[in-house]
């Protein structure tokens, strides 16, 4: 017992760096309070003790602002921390040394009485504000991104950000590859998503990169054949730059007032001289 708990505060102190002291961790964090009574819930809700599991499971949430279901199956060393906030649902199951943050929510996506919460993995990371919800699984050290809302299965060692989650991994096929060579022609870094994620603004993104990469290659083989006629064609073209592209439209912005401001002035010019 004692050496599980010296093991869980040494594993706090590993995750906050806020830590000073050991009394500072077990009086003072309610993550650290609000797992150590989950634990005696959880025993309850096993000997079918469902209401006084319950009970504490509200006792709990009243005095650390976390609420943590006493049917939840959590591992070793699970830190919740700031903590306020986070709800774990009924079926939701946590493996070892995970680290949740306050405001994340484990919620289920039905109202029948089955597995509906997620399943996390060992060693995973869920930031502030993350909603992670349903039957889903999220693979060992998975990193969830803060205010991410997850509904689809995460693999192992992904980091998952953004509304609804998008894993950003690096992909080798040789599309992909196409299509960053094109973004990065173009000054712009197109946001990472897996394949089973259907996101219509990223699919379409895709799709007039596919579209450049297409007229980019006939305009190279049309200055080719230009040039084997005696034709000769200059196949330089200018690198995209966000910041001149940015520069140049508050130039034209800048100008366009100017504009308006010297017809203003004409304006009151001539109406002076008609009055």
């Amino acid at each position: 017992m004692f050496d599980g708990l010296r093991e869980y505060i040494r594993s706090v102190f590993q995750r906050d760096p806020a830590a000073h002291s050991t009394l500072e961790v077990l009086t003072a964090y309610p993550g650290v309070h609000a797992v150590a009574l989950h634990r005696i819930s959880h025993r309850l809700w096993n000997w079918r003790l469902r209401w006084l599991a319950r009970m504490l499971s509200q006792l709990t949430r009243f005095l650390t602002g976390i609420e943590i279901h006493p049917g939840a199956k959590i591992g070793r060393a699970l830190f919740i921390d700031h903590g306020m906030g986070v709800v774990i649902g009924e079926t939701a199951e946590i493996g070892d040394n995970c680290t949740l943050y306050h405001g994340v929510t484990l919620g289920g996506t039905t109202w029948q009485r089955e597995k509906r919460h997620p399943t996390l993995g060992s060693n995973v990371v869920v930031g502030a504000g993350a909603k992670i919800l349903g039957p889903i699984r999220i693979g060992d050290n998975a990193r969830i991104g803060s205010n991410s809302v997850v509904v689809k299965d995460v693999p192992a060692n992904a980091t998952v950000v953004g509304i609804p989650g998008r894993v950003i991994q690096e992909r080798t096929d040789a599309q992909t590859r196409q299509r960053q060579a094109m973004a990065k022609k173009m000054g712009f870094d197109a946001y990472g998503q897996t394949r089973q994620m259907s996101d219509p603004v990223a699919h379409a993104i895709d799709c007039m990169l596919d579209h450049l990469h297409v007229i980019d290659q006939k305009m190279k083989n049309l200055s080719e054949a230009l040039e084997k006629s005696g034709i000769r064609v200059n196949l330089e073209l200018p690198q995209l730059d966000v910041e001149s592209l940015e520069e140049t439209r508050s130039s034209a912005e800048s100008g366009k007032g100017s504009a308006t401001t010297n017809e203003a002035n004409t304006d009151n010019r001539k109406a002076g001289t008609n009055s």
